[in-house]
C-alpha cells in the first residue's frame, strides 16, 4: 500500500507501532513511559497516605475517580496549563463545592447532574483554575453514592482537596527527580537591555503579538498552550526554518582561528588594555592548559572587588565545530551576548564567532542566493 505522498509502506508498519504514535506535539515514548510510571506512583501514594490518615471505612472514600485523570494531566502533559497545581487541586475543589450546590438546591436528579458541570466551568473559568477533571469531581459530589451525598460540604475538602494536594505535591517530586520541569514556568520574553523603549532585536523582524492574536481569532480555537509559551514555539519554528536553509554552514566555516585570550591570574588592567588595543568586546579565559573557564568584558571588569581576571571571570557561551552556525543568532541577538567561543569536547579554544561573523556570512549567502534566483545581464 501506499502513504499520502505515494511511498510504499508496510502493513506491518502501519497496523504495528505506527496507530500508536502520540497525537501531542514534542510527545517521545520515553516521556509516556515516565508518565506511566508517575502516574502509578502518584495515584498508589495518594490511595496509601489517605488510607494510613484517616482510615479505610466505606463510609469515607480513600480517593475519587476525578483523580485519575488528573494524573494523566499532571504526568502526561505536565507543561498544559491546565495540569498546573492550581489548576489541579482549586479545579478539582472548587468543582466539588458547585457539585454540593447544586445537589443541595437543584431537586430533580437529572436537571442538577447539568447544573453542578456548568457551574464548575463558570466557576473554574472566574478563578482561572480550568481543570478538565473538575467536572468529574462535580459529577462525583452528586452521584458519587452515599459516602458523597451524605458528606455534603465536607466532601469538597475531603477527600477531593486532600487527594488534590498529595497528588499535586507527589508530582513536584516526581517530575524533579526525573528532571522535568514542574510546575511550568513560561520562559519570559526578551526585554531591551538598553534602558530604551525599543523592542529587542529579536522581537522587532516577523510577527507580533497582534499577528498571534489575529490567527488565534481566525482559528476560532482554544488552544491547551500557554500564550507565551505559543510565542516561543513559533519563533523556535522560524529559527529552525533559517537553520534548514543554511544546514550546510557549520560554526567551522564562521569563526576566526586566532582567538586572542587571556590568563585566569593576570590583572583587570591587563585584561582591560587587551579589550581596547584590540577592539574587542569578549575576552576568553584560559586556564593553565589553555582550557575554556569563561569569558570577560568591560562590564565584567567594572565588577568592584576584582582585583584578577578569576574573580570577575563569567560563563562562556559556547558551540561545537559541526554544530550549525545560523543556530547562534537566538544566542548573539538577544542583546547581551556579543560573541561565542567554539571549542573541542575537552574545552580546548577552536574559535570565536561574533555577531560581526555572522552576520557578514549571513549577508553573503543572501547575495549570493539572490544572484542565483535573479541573474544580472553578465551572468546570462
Amino acid at each position: 500500500m501506499t502513504d499520502q505522498k505515494g511511498s510504499t509502506v508496510g502493513t506491518g508498519r502501519v497496523f504495528g507501532f505506527r496507530i500508536f504514535r502520540p497525537i501531542l506535539a514534542g510527545a517521545t515514548l520515553r516521556e509516556r513511559l515516565v508518565a506511566c510510571l508517575g502516574a502509578l506512583i502518584g495515584i498508589a501514594l495518594t490511595g496509601l497516605v489517605c488510607g494510613w490518615a484517616f482510615g479505610e471505612g466505606v463510609h469515607i472514600p480513600l480517593i475519587v475517580a476525578p483523580m485519575g485523570a488528573s494524573a494523566v494531566l499532571l504526568f502526561a502533559v505536565p507543561a498544559s496549563p491546565l495540569a498546573q497545581p492550581w489548576s489541579v487541586i482549586g479545579g478539582n475543589t472548587i468543582s466539588a463545592f458547585m457539585g454540593v450546590i447544586a445537589a443541595r438546591f437543584v431537586p430533580d436528579p437529572i436537571v442538577a447532574i447539568g447544573v453542578g458541570v456548568a457551574l464548575a466551568i463558570a466557576a473554574m473559568s472566574v478563578t482561572r483554575s480550568l481543570h478538565p477533571p473538575g467536572g468529574a469531581a462535580a459529577l462525583t459530589a452528586l452521584i458519587g453514592g452515599h459516602a458523597a451525598t451524605s458528606a455534603g460540604f465536607l466532601f469538597p475538602l475531603f477527600p477531593v482537596c486532600v487527594n488534590s494536594v498529595i497528588l499535586v505535591t507527589l508530582g513536584v517530586a516526581f517530575h524533579k527527580l526525573s528532571g522535568r520541569s514542574y510546575p511550568h514556568a513560561p520562559v519570559e520574553r526578551p526585554v531591551n537591555d538598553h534602558g530604551t523603549s525599543d523592542l529587542p532585536a529579536a522581537l522587532r523582524v516577523g510577527f507580533r503579538d497582534e499577528d498571534v492574536d489575529a490567527a488565534l481569532t481566525a482559528m476560532n480555537e482554544t488552544l491547551d498552550i500557554d500564550r507565551t509559551d505559543l510565542d516561543r514555539l513559533l519563533r523556535q519554528v522560524e529559527l529552525q526554518a533559517l537553520v534548514h536553509a543554511h544546514r550546510g554552514l557549520a560554526c567551522e566555516d564562521v569563526m576566526s582561528r586566532d582567538v586572542v585570550t587571556i590568563a585566569e591570574g593576570a590583572t583587570i588592567e591587563q585584561a582591560t588594555a587587551v579589550l581596547l588595543d584590540r577592539n574587542i568586546r569578549t575576552l576568553p579565559v584560559v586556564d593553565g592548559e589553555g582550557r575554556l573557564l569563561g569569558t570577560v568584558g568591560l562590564r565584567e571588569l567594572a565588577k568592584r572587588g576584582a582585583s584578577r581576571v578569576a574573580d570577575a571571570v563569567v560563563g562562556a557561551k559556547t558551540a561545537g565545530r559541526n554544530d550549525p552556525a545560523v543556530g547562534l543568532v537566538g544566542t548573539l541577538t538577544d542583546g547581551r551576548t556579543h560573541a561565542i567561543v567554539v571549542v573541542s569536547v575537552d574545552r580546548l579554544i577552536l574559535g570565536v564567532i561574533t555577531q560581526t561573523d555572522l552576520l557578514a556570512t549571513l549577508a553573503r549567502q543572501a547575495t549570493l542566493r539572490a544572484i542565483g534566483r535573479n541573474p544580472g545581464p553578465a551572468a546570462a
